[in-house]
Formats: structure tokens, C-alpha cells, sequence
């Protein structure tokens, strides 16, 4: 079930290299940071991104375990990650990607002697042939 905010046990291995995290509950989520400080950042980060997934997938979401019942191995401690889901949605909606194109090469020729930004003019092409504003709401 979709929630806005997750909270997970995670695992925090220390090394000499840096800090490993892993979740239980969240197989092939894995990040690291150099100290302390960067790997909680990261592993907000890569849950967020790895439940995102799960979501546009439309996979069940686990339920997060006790953190009481994790053992944790030597150099490892279990500390709890939150995220709050509606602003990383949102900034993964908005995000660019990048798409090919094929032109014939005169319409490019004329287009960069006057300075077309392609996205731009992509993007407002796009929207009035869907007949959508932005974020794709109906005009």
C-alpha cells in the first residue's frame, strides 16, 4: 500500500573505507556514505528511490520490521530511516529525461541559426498537441 511517510530499520556497517547500509526489508537497496553524517543523507535517498520504484512498479510494499528483532553483526549498528515520500514524488515527476530524435538535417541547420532550444520548443509542442499544461493537467 502506497503511504506518504516510510520508516525502516536500516543496517549501518562500519569500515575503514567508509559506511555501508543495507535494509532488511528492502533487498538490493544498498548505499554508503564516507562517515556517519553522508550515509544517513544517502540511505534517506536510496530507500526513497528504491520505494519509488516499488510504487511505479506497483509492488507490494513490505511492512518494516521491529528494529528490536535485527541483530546486528560486529561493526554494525540498526538505526531507523524515514522519508517522506510527497516531495520526492514530486521531484521524480519533474525530473528531465533525456529523449533521441530524428530531424531532417536542413530543419536543424535552420533551427540552430536561430537559436531553437529544442527542449523548449519539444516540450510546448508536446503539451499543446495532448492538450495538457503543466504537470500534464488538462487545459
Amino acid at each position: 500500500m502506497r503511504k506518504d511517510r516510510y520508516i525502516y530499520p536500516a543496517k549501518f556497517l562500519y569500515e575503514p573505507e567508509g559506511v555501508t547500509v543495507t535494509f532488511p526489508d528492502l533487498p538490493g537497496c544498498i548505499t554508503c556514505g564516507y562517515d556517519t553524517a553522508e550515509a544517513f543523507r544517502m540511505a534517506r535517498e536510496a530507500m526513497s528511490l528504491h520505494l519509488y520504484g516499488m510504487e511505479q512498479d506497483d509492488e507490494a510494499i513490505p511492512e518494516p520490521s521491529d528494529p528490536a528483532e535485527i541483530k546486528p553483526e560486529p561493526g554494525e549498528i540498526v538505526t531507523l530511516i524515514e522519508t517522506w515520500m510527497p516531495p520526492f514524488r514530486d521531484e521524480m515527476e519533474q525530473k528531465a529525461v533525456k529523449k533521441t530524435l530524428t530531424i531532417p538535417k536542413w530543419l536543424d541547420d535552420l533551427a540552430q541559426e536561430h537559436k531553437v532550444n529544442f527542449s523548449h520548443i519539444l516540450q510546448d509542442a508536446l503539451k499543446q498537441y495532448l492538450g495538457v499544461s503543466d504537470r500534464g493537467n488538462k487545459i
